[in-house]
Order: C-alpha cells, then sequence, then structure tokens
C-alpha cells in the first residue's frame, strides 16, 4: 500500500499542479483515518513526528481555515462592488462539500487516498464528505509545504477558476435579489415580486422567461435555464436600470 501511494504522487502532484518537497505531508492529506489501524499491523506505518499527524483529519481542520481565508481574498478581488452579504453568501457556495467534492473529481483524488477495507468496500472514495474533507487536507498539505502563495495558486487552478467557468456569471449574479431587496428597503419600498411570464423548449432545456414587479409595475425581465437563474437574472437587470437611472438623474 505504502508502495502505491508512492507510485501515485506524481500523477496526482501533476494535476495538482504543485509539487511536495516534503512527500510525507502529501501521504498524510491522503490518509484516511480508516487506514490508520491497518497500516500499523502491516508494518507500512512510518515513524511519525508531532507535525505529521497519522490521517488527514489534522490537515483537514487547517486547511478548512486556509480555505475561508483563500476564498474571501479571491472575491474580494474580483468583485470589488459587493456588500458584505454578498461575499459571504458567495463565499458558502464556493467552499461547500459540493464544490469542493467537484474539484476532488477533477484532481481524481480519490484514486489515491488511502482507505481501510472497510472504507473501500462501503464505496469510500465516491462520497462527498470523505472527497471534501481530503480535498481540504490536501491543501493544508501544500500550504505547509509552499506557503499560502501555492495554496493560493492551487486554489486559482483547480476551484476558483474553475467555478467561474462552469457557472457562466451565476457567481457574480449568485445575490443580485438581495442586493435589489436591499436597495428597495433602503428607499422604504414593497420586496419585489417575480413572475413567471413564459416557458419554452423541451422539458430537458427548458428556458423561463420571469418579470420583476415592483409596486404593481414590471420594471426588468430576465431568462435562465432554472426558475431561480432567471429571477437572478431579471433582479440584475432592474439593478441596471436603477443605476441607469441614478446617473441620468
Amino acid at each position: 500500500m505504502q508502495e502505491d501511494i508512492r507510485i501515485a504522487d506524481g500523477a496526482f502532484e501533476e494535476r495538482l499542479g504543485y509539487r511536495f518537497s516534503t512527500k510525507e505531508l502529501l501521504e498524510r492529506a491522503l490518509t484516511h483515518s480508516s487506514a490508520v489501524p491497518e497500516l500499523r499491523v502491516a508494518g507500512a506505518e512510518e515513524a511519525v513526528s508531532v507535525l505529521l499527524p497519522r490521517d488527514n483529519e489534522r490537515l483537514e481542520f487547517l486547511g478548512d481555515a486556509v480555505l475561508e481565508l483563500l476564498t474571501s481574498e479571491y472575491l474580494l478581488a474580483n468583485f470589488p462592488e459587493w456588500s458584505e452579504g454578498q461575499l459571504s453568501k458567495s463565499r458558502a457556495r464556493i467552499v461547500n462539500a459540493g464544490s469542493l467534492e467537484t474539484a476532488a473529481r477533477r484532481l481524481r483524488l480519490g484514486e489515491h487516498l488511502r482507505l481501510g477495507r472497510g472504507e473501500e468496500k462501503t464505496g469510500g472514495r465516491d462520497k462527498q464528505t470523505l472527497l471534501a474533507d481530503a480535498f481540504e487536507a490536501v491543501l493544508a498539505a501544500v500550504y505547509l509545504d509552499g506557503g499560502l502563495g501555492a495554496a493560493r495558486e492551487v486554489l486559482r487552478a483547480v476551484l476558483f477558476d474553475q467555478a467561474l467557468e462552469e457557472r457562466g456569471e451565476r457567481i457574480s449574479e449568485s445575490d443580485r435579489k438581495s442586493a435589489l431587496q436591499e436597495l428597495l428597503q433602503g428607499r422604504g419600498q414593497a420586496p419585489a415580486e417575480y413572475r413567471v411570464a413564459g416557458e419554452s423548449g423541451p422539458d430537458h432545456q427548458k428556458v423561463f422567461q420571469i418579470e420583476v414587479w415592483i409596486e404593481g409595475e414590471c420594471v426588468a425581465a430576465g431568462e435562465g435555464s432554472t426558475k431561480k437563474e432567471a429571477e437572478q437574472r431579471a433582479a440584475r437587470s432592474a439593478l441596471e436600470q436603477f443605476a441607469r437611472a441614478e446617473t441620468k438623474g
């Protein structure tokens, strides 16, 4: 088992875009707690220093903090016009288990995990929680090995850029409804109402048309492959109209 993980390192590091100086850090990041008893029995577990725990749980703890910090930094740099609420909600979307699982699968991380027999039999390599946790552990290993700059580059390449590409404008639009709500509240106006104006296309490729109504008036509309997406685009259109009106005024 120990030899297998060393052979796999090169391919995994290539996909990750980072070469470890301390290979033991990567091995710890890829070691699930279920594997430790069997590794000990087999005599495959090496002598461990206090900085290199036997499994990846402590690294996962550190990786979670590094992920929160660098995601916050990324959003602040790329969306300077966003409010604190918009930043918080978008960060939550990027760092949730589903996003981390997608990044882990892109890296084929599951193939390189060291698991106990029981976890292996129950499909541990495909479990969302296990993959997301292992991704955080790998991030922590990169941070400990190469510093914050290395961790930042890994996240940009395997998580941030992909999230923007896959979601198109949806991340930047993710809180437009909230932004519109805050604007209307500030003006003392009633909340916006979203109405379905129409649908088109076959069931597997539906396009929804949504209108935004404010105080009995349709002020904007948007389209999307889901109602939520169409609502966000309609809200964005309404915000743009308000911005243009303020500029003219």
